[in-house]
């Protein structure tokens, strides 16, 4: 789907024409110089979108609260996020309840950035353990001796 794109200046010169253009649309992006972009839309679309995001999000969940739908979800998972082939069976089921806490937290506290952290986390995971050079630099055991307090991040 091609979104339409307009400066901000456009935006602020004629937000008549602009709006206009949303309600067509239903969806905008607003690119900025000086900030990050933005994109407007009709409050309709924006129900619209957190209405998919819910019925996904409790179809997933109801999905692997059975035996078969967990099967399923496994079966389903390296099409849709084919790096899971370099994790362990045990690392995909950690995957999939990271996932599906992270798609709760995005439709139910509209909280999306969990759901992003996951992803990444999991995808450097899986590209550290498909590099077995990387993987045991990693996982080798670190030198005797007291390294020190760890600082609190």
């Amino acid at each position: 789907m091609s979104t339409h794109t307009v400066s901000f200046s456009e935006l602020s010169k004629n937000s008549k024409r602009v709006a206009e253009v949303v309600e067509r649309a239903q969806r905008v992006h607003v690119t900025r110089r000086d900030g990050e972009d933005l994109y407007l839309t009709t409050e309709r679309h924006d129900r619209q979108r957190e209405e998919t995001a819910d019925v996904t999000t409790r179809l997933f969940t109801a999905l692997i609260s059975s035996d078969e739908g967990a099967r399923a979800v496994l079966l389903a998972l390296p099409q849709v996020f084919p790096w899971v082939r370099h994790l362990s069976a045990v690392e995909v089921r950690e995957f999939v309840v990271d996932l599906v806490n992270a798609v709760r937290d995005a439709a139910e506290l509209d909280v999306h950035s969990n759901l992003h952290r996951v992803i990444v986390e999991w995808r450097a995971t899986a590209r550290i353990l498909a590099d077995p050079e990387l993987t045991a630099q990693l996982t080798a055991p670190l030198p005797d001796g007291d390294h020190g307090e760890v600082p609190a991040p």
